[in-house]
């Protein structure tokens, strides 16, 4: 038993040594792009975390000075939303439900479609087939129509939009998870620890999932920002969070009424939904160049 033990360690390939992160740290430090992206990020979560400490004022709290009022206006640095709620406090706590709505459906997705697709990738055969067969059943149907017949199916709200977003996501999850398993399984070491006597759970446990998290994990962190971009259209058309909930989406509905009274104030939602889904898309950029090992140096 000790001797097919250590055969089956012995095969585990090298990106679960610690050198290999390292390398990772070590790529990342030299690319300032990345690095400053994930600084912003890092702000943008904070901030939204820790609001009530940066605003003195309430998310659905109206304030004295009226309605639309201009950046710049004392008290209110970045002015008042069409109900006359500070808007930069707003902002903040839009962050929280925005990230929220953004992170949650790929985390769900990476549970589920990351599992199925690995086992599929590692198993083969008929298995295999099934799954992703039907996995291809739901790329007939366009991401965004499909998340719009969710929630309209559903109806409108939080809950709705996190369970449409996470249908969307789970199959280009399964298909990359399968497909980096589908690679790993045709390796030597894997092929060592089958003969080994290794079984089919503890060959996924310790040699396939360790090996294709980096690839799978990069990949989700780019689909986060395709999900706060989706998840604030669907609030946007009303199909996903309902007012008066501070989000960014449905800010950004709410002030399009405002356009030409305050043109400035109907981009704020709009700027945050952008940087928020360009740091994640750069982050996912420079995660995947610092963990390819064949870009070590």
């Amino acid at each position: 038993m000790s001797a097919t033990l250590d055969r089956a360690a012995a095969a585990r390939v090298p990106l679960l040594a610690d050198g290999y992160w390292a390398g990772v740290w070590r790529r990342l430090k030299r690319d300032p792009v990345t690095l400053a992206v994930m600084g912003g990020l890092l702000v943008i979560v904070l901030v939204s975390v820790f609001a009530p400490l940066l605003t003195s004022y309430g998310p659905y709290e109206p304030t004295a000075v009226g309605r639309l009022k201009p950046i710049g206006t004392p008290g209110h640095w970045l002015g008042t939303d069409d109900t006359g709620r500070d808007l930069w406090t707003r902002l903040l706590y839009g962050g929280r439900l925005s990230l929220l709505m953004g992170v949650t459906p790929v985390l769900v997705a990476l549970g589920v479609g990351g599992t199925i697709g690995v086992v599929a990738g590692l198993a083969g055969g008929l298995l295999n087939t099934v799954i992703m067969r039907t996995a291809d059943v739901f790329y007939a149907f366009p991401s965004v129509l499909l998340a719009i017949a969710i929630c309209g199916v559903f109806g409108a709200g939080a809950g709705s939009t996190i369970i449409a977003l996470s249908i969307v996501f789970t199959p280009p999850l399964l298909r990359v998870s399968e497909g980096v398993a589908a690679q790993i399984r045709g390796l030597d070491y894997v092929a060592a620890a089958r003969a080994s006597g290794t079984g089919f759970f503890q060959i996924m446990r310790h040699h396939v999932i360790p090996n294709a998290a980096p690839s799978i994990l990069v990949y989700a962190t780019s689909l986060v920002s395709l999900s706060i971009i989706l998840s604030s259209g669907l609030s946007f058309l009303g199909l996903g969070v309902a007012p008066p909930a501070a989000e960014w989406g449905l800010m950004l509905n709410a002030l399009r009424q405002g356009m030409y009274v305050q043109p400035l104030l109907a981009a704020l939602p709009g700027l945050m939904i952008f940087l928020t889904s360009m740091f994640f898309n750069l982050a996912a950029d420079g995660l995947r160049g610092a963990m390819d090992v064949r870009l070590a140096r």
